[in-house]
């Protein structure tokens, strides 16, 4: 049989797919996604030279900030050659180790990002529950090695998925189902078993995505406590607005992923374009961070 299996490594590579299902209407979803990565890309770089630039935002909740949105233009120049190219210019075709590269860089920047929505709740937890040893705790070199740690986890965590990939045989239709190159779309085409793959990506979400969404809801647990402790009123209302901002950032990112995850489990019934449309609005960089400029004491 693995005779007429054909090692996609060693062939053209993989085809990806746009909305060919809405045929009259792929070329408006393309312009509603463009102006999705154009305002990511746009509003993630000024973030960044405010930050910069105001000496006042030098402080660690501005430092994660930046790491943010230095992350989320990682998401958007990791996704958006290869969607640039298949919706707009019909050019379809990706190469093998492209496509690993994309699928490695699309991970890398996911877990990232949830490490640093969880070191943003830590930073909440501390400003809140023990503001008078919030820059003793918070200092510049602890921001700067909490930083490195997230990146390390983040690279250690998906440096193996290329390799796994790469020591197994495609011989299956070589169509991808998005625009890009995501490792649950990869694992389909196998010939080959793929169960240690599977159970590679199942640990790193749970480790990562679980483990970050379980400890910041704790956070914000001991967070709600020692707010509803504040005698006035006045007092709990300002101090939870300096949450506000991180609430909606972590509401951006875990809700669209968890809906994703949702509707390729309960509603298979529905159209192939929802489910595509819907993932690739889960990559498309959260703006939450602009309102962190405007809702911090």
């Amino acid at each position: 049989m693995e005779s007429f299996g054909v090692n996609i490594s060693s062939s053209t590579g993989f085809t990806l797919t746009g909305f060919p299902e809405m045929e009259g209407l792929e070329h408006w979803l393309t312009a509603l996604l463009l102006l999705l990565y154009a305002v990511s890309i746009l509003g993630n770089t000024l973030i960044l030279l405010i930050i910069r630039e105001e000496q006042s935002l030098h402080q660690p909740m501005y430092y994660f900030l930046s790491l943010l949105s230095v992350n989320d233009l990682g998401v958007s120049f990791s996704t958006l050659p290869t969607v640039l190219a298949a919706l707009c210019f019909q050019a379809r075709e990706t190469a093998f180790e492209a496509c690993l590269a994309q699928m490695f860089f699309i991970h890398f920047f996911s877990w990232t990002e949830s490490g640093i929505l969880l070191a943003m709740s830590f930073d909440r937890y501390v400003a809140i529950c023990n503001p008078l040893h919030y820059s003793t705790v918070l200092t510049d070199a602890r921001v700067a090695h909490l930083g490195m740690f997230i990146i390390i986890r983040s690279f250690c965590m998906v440096f193996p998925l290329p390799f796994l990939l790469k020591r197994l045989s495609f011989c299956k239709a070589n169509v991808l189902t998005h625009a890009y190159c995501l490792h649950p779309d990869l694992i389909r085409l196998p010939c080959e078993d793929t169960t240690i793959n599977s159970m590679y990506g199942l640990f790193i979400v749970i480790s990562a995505f679980g483990v970050d969404s379980v400890l910041i809801l704790l956070s914000y647990v001991l967070i709600l406590r020692s707010v509803l402790a504040i005698a006035s009123q006045e007092e709990r209302l300002k101090t939870l607005n300096t949450c506000v901002s991180h609430i909606c950032a972590v509401l951006i990112f875990y809700v669209p992923m968890v809906s994703v995850s949702m509707v390729h489990r309960f509603g298979k019934d529905a159209p192939e374009y929802v489910h595509k449309f819907m993932s690739m609005v889960s990559l498309c960089p959260s703006n939450a961070q602009p309102n962190y400029l405007f809702h911090q004491d």
